[in-house]
């Protein structure tokens, strides 16, 4: 029977590195994540996630089963529950740091990446991916293949060529939620 495994989160914050995944084992999964400079995709999990934010604040962008985005901040010390299938986006800038929790991947599943036109709000790409191994970083991936084609980043809509990370700061890609 295997031991318990204990880590210092303190010290894998310190580091700062954009993953470092904790454990993967057939039934469960989990990782820190630090936060990147720009997020737009949702990302929509096979599987159930959690995300407990360790440093820092997130902006939790969501989509509800109706189509209509939301968007939630989440404070040090807060955790949250996603379902699975329900595209999501943690936005929060480097430096702030979340643990996140899923099942890890079966043989077949697939991990789904929308991007969508800031001006008209049709679906500009899709990135599709069966994550095996989690320490592989899909997220990087999906990224490598939208912002490394214009044409993945052109809404067939409206024609507008959505930015680059580099286009723009965290905080115009990332607004406050307005109070309501």
């Amino acid at each position: 029977m295997p031991d318990c495994r204990f880590t210092d989160l303190n010290a894998i914050m310190d580091e700062g590195r954009q993953v470092t995944v904790l454990w993967q084992e057939d039934e469960s999964l989990a990782f820190v994540a630090n936060g990147r400079a720009y997020r737009s995709e949702f990302h929509v999990n096979p599987s159930s996630e959690t995300m407990l934010l360790l440093r820092g604040e997130m902006r939790l962008h969501y989509l509800t089963p109706e189509g209509e985005e939301k968007v939630r901040v989440l404070k040090e010390g807060e955790y949250m529950y996603c379902p699975p299938g329900l595209p999501h986006s943690p936005r929060f800038p480097p430096g702030a740091f979340a643990l996140i929790t899923e099942r890890k991947r079966r043989p077949g599943e697939r991990d789904r990446f929308l991007w969508f036109c800031e001006r008209c709000r049709a679906q500009v790409y899709e990135a599709v991916f069966e994550v095996r191994d989690y320490a592989e970083n899909p997220v990087s991936k999906a990224y490598q293949e939208y912002y490394g084609s214009v044409e993945h980043r052109t809404c067939k809509a409206c024609g507008h060529v959505m930015p680059t990370p580099d286009d723009r700061s965290f905080e115009e890609a990332n607004p406050a939620p307005r109070a309501n």
